[in-house]
């Protein structure tokens, strides 16, 4: 491993030790369908988000709020601070491809279809808003 790389890597690990965040791999879910539900508490304060997770019709959602409440618990572990003070919201969710099962359909006339079952991998970050205006 180069320098510059190796150096990179500890910066990260450093910047992930105080970090609190949760991370679902392999979810069975198309990314797309999964940006939908994540792009509707980016930002958000965690308990607005909880709400808006819980109430959402969507399949994702149920998986997204088992994510938030777990990034939730990482952060009063770490910190030891109580999330319900108002301060924590949700700073990045990333969706990001996963492996693909890769199946066959018949069709008429003896061909097939190729049909692709995806799925993703979140990983969500949740933060005070006292560091972030510092």
């Amino acid at each position: 491993m180069g320098a510059r790389k190796k150096e990179m890597a500890e910066k990260l690990k450093e910047q992930r030790k105080s970090a609190y965040y949760a991370k679902l791999n392999n979810c069975p879910t198309s990314p797309r369908k999964m940006r939908l539900v994540a792009d509707l508490i980016k930002g958000k304060e965690v308990s607005l988000a909880l709400n808006i997770l819980k109430f959402s019709k969507k399949e994702a959602a149920g998986r997204m709020e088992k994510l938030l409440t777990s990034a939730i618990d990482n952060y009063e572990k770490k910190s030891g601070a109580r999330a319900d003070e108002g301060t924590l919201f949700v700073k990045t969710v990333t969706v990001d491809s996963a492996f693909i099962l890769k199946r066959l359909r018949t069709a008429p006339q003896g061909r097939a279809h190729r049909v692709r079952k995806r799925s993703n991998h979140v990983t969500l970050v949740v933060d005070t808003k006292q560091t972030t205006e510092e």
